[in-house]
């Protein structure tokens, strides 16, 4: 199967080759995608009311700062109204204190009055200032508007659960919405005290899940817990993942494969890039690149595989280039060849 330079670019073709080499040990883990706490926040209203509207779903993608929900507030007129009295009496008391001060100086004013009256301007100050404090900690201006109050998204992230309906009245403690960063999550994996002394912070580690069978997770072990389980008898290993594509989703299940450096403890041959393998008609096979820029498809036999290797035991020969990027492309080629050689 020959292809031009000009389409094997276009299609993001990679050859790399064939390497005589031990795979690396690895400690298996079972467990299961949990969010960072960092990374997860909970919509909430800072005083009590009735929830006005609603304008975010279970599911939706949010940045942070956008409105979720509006909450009709009674409190925040009374807020206002105190806030503006406050206001008003500390501009009195500081005019107040002002002219005491002239007086002063010009002798017709007591030290004592001027100094009562100073405090008194700051007393006064204060409490306007603690109660605008108030209504910008709810969530609204101390200087105009309704009665509404707008809950805001506290991260970006997805909404992972909504507990909010249009009507409904809420206290400080209802929680609306769960909001979840999903960029990065944690695979906590269960470790048997015999494996412990194997695990290493730092470790890479490749995740295998049970809802993305031929999928693989790349992260690495920051975290060990330093307390064992009393009943499963088990400790937590903490992997970090970057979730870039977007599929992995709280709870799912599965292993997690740990490097742990232990060389010549598994099978050693020829390998290759675990990408390289496709199947086609039921048979695994490796496209090699030929000297003359030809694609020529090989039936391999695999062996053992681990972090993105896999050991082939027939069907190539050691410094042989296969595609391992890109084979799709060559695999659609091979199939409509194929299906125009039957018609």
């Amino acid at each position: 199967m020959s292809l031009d330079a000009a389409r094997a670019a276009q299609a993001g073709i990679q050859t790399v080759a064939v390497r005589r080499a031990s795979l690396p040990s690895t400690l298996t883990l079972t467990g299961e995608v949990v969010a960072e706490p960092d990374r997860t926040a909970r919509l909430s209203s800072a005083t009590p009311g009735r929830l006005e509207q609603v304008s975010f779903n279970e599911g939706a993608t949010v940045k942070r700062g956008d409105v979720l929900a509006t909450v009709r507030v009674p409190d925040v007129g009374r807020l206002r109204g105190a806030y503006a009295a406050a206001s008003s009496r500390a501009r009195a008391a500081k005019l107040n204190a002002e002219r005491l001060e002239a007086l002063k100086a010009s002798g017709l004013g007591a030290e004592q009055a001027f100094v009562d009256a100073q405090a008194d301007a700051r007393a006064q100050e204060a409490e306007a200032r603690a109660l605008g404090e108030q209504l910008t900690a709810i969530g609204v201006s101390a200087d105009s508007g309704g009665f509404l109050v707008a809950l805001r998204a506290p991260i970006s992230g997805v909404v992972v659960s909504r507990d909010a309906v249009v009507g409904q009245p809420i206290g400080t403690d209802a929680v609306l919405a769960t909001i979840v960063d999903l960029s990065v999550v944690w695979f906590l994996g269960r470790v048997f005290e015999k494996d412990l002394s194997r695990l290493r912070v730092g470790s890479s580690a490749e995740l295998e899940l049970n809802a993305y069978p031929a999928g693989h997770f790349h992260g690495t072990v920051d975290y060990v817990s330093q307390q064992i389980d009393p009943m499963a008898r088990t400790l937590t290993a903490r992997i970090r993942v970057a979730n870039e594509t977007g599929q992995l989703r709280l709870g799912l299940f599965g292993r997690a494969h740990v490097d742990v450096g232990e060389p010549g403890k598994q099978s050693s041959g020829l390998v290759v890039p675990r990408d390289a393998v496709l199947e086609v008609a039921g048979k695994k096979v490796v496209f090699v690149k030929e000297k003359d820029g030809d694609f020529v498809v090989h039936e391999v036999a695999i062996g053992d595989s681990a972090m993105d290797d896999v050991l082939l035991l027939s069907g190539v020969s050691e410094g042989e280039e296969v595609v391992s990027k890109g084979g799709f492309t060559l695999k659609s080629l091979l199939l409509k060849s194929t299906l125009a050689e039957d018609e």
